[in-house]
């Protein structure tokens, strides 16, 4: 074994399933008392979420987070949408942060409050387009004004 400039890199994935290997042996040497480890039943351990798992938390539920937000835009009579791009550049912040599921929604936050406070006071705003851009370059969303969508449909 070396140490220092010398000592073999190891990746912190070849940890990740160690964890899995933990006895309750193992939970006393580490200092629990074995008053508290007889207390639990199943040692289990978890892995980190991938980008295509928070994805899916983003999307697929009934209560989803894109979800909750477009219902929120919708009270103000506005459509929500988000370009593909966006949700995965979410997905791949929270994957970098490294807060896993809970911390998609900080990201939501970080992306959509600004216009959320925009949003009731102006009767103008049709839609509401969620981009790359708005979320890793702090970019505004980009509005649809009920003019625009006028001419579309008038075209």
């Amino acid at each position: 074994k070396g140490i220092g400039f010398g000592a073999p890199l190891h990746s912190k994935g070849d940890d990740v399933n160690l964890f899995g290997e933990v006895l309750p042996e193992d939970l006393h040497k580490f200092g629990l008392i074995p008053e508290f480890i007889g207390r639990l039943p199943v040692v289990t351990t978890v892995t980190p979420l991938d980008q295509v798992a928070l994805m899916e938390i983003l999307t697929k539920p009934k209560n989803a987070l894109v979800r909750q937000y477009q219902r929120m835009f919708e009270l103000d009579g506005v459509v929500l949408d988000f370009e593909q791009d966006a949700l995965e550049a979410i997905a791949d912040l929270a994957v970098l942060r490294q807060t896993g599921a809970r911390g998609l929604r900080s990201i939501m936050e970080e992306v959509l409050g600004p216009i959320m406070f925009d949003v009731p006071s102006s009767d103008d705003i049709a839609q509401v387009i969620v981009t790359r851009a708005a979320v890793l370059e702090n970019a505004a969303p980009t509005i649809v004004p009920h003019k625009a969508i006028r001419q579309e449909k008038s075209a």
